[in-house]
């Protein structure tokens, strides 16, 4: 009997260290994101010049902004 409750211990570890670990991960990841995004106004930039367009500075500026207000209003609906 020893034997099975080893076992089961063991998987119970395993599933209970996997799930814990994908926590801990989206969590970290969520927060290096937050802290340095991703999308900055120059890459915005290249992204506008590779669709064809000429943006402007204000241009470029003003669709940041957006973005940005749109990722801390889907961050803020998170924490609620």
């Amino acid at each position: 009997m020893s034997v099975v409750i080893w076992i089961l211990l063991i998987i119970i570890g395993v599933l209970a260290g996997t799930v814990l670990g994908i926590y801990l991960a989206r969590k970290q990841f969520e927060k290096q994101v937050s802290e340095n995004p991703i999308l900055t106004p120059e890459i915005l930039a290249t992204m506008m010049r590779q669709m064809g367009q000429k943006p402007s500075e204000a241009k470029i500026q003003q669709t940041y902004r957006q973005l940005v207000k749109q990722s801390k209003a889907e961050q803020s609906k998170k924490k609620k």
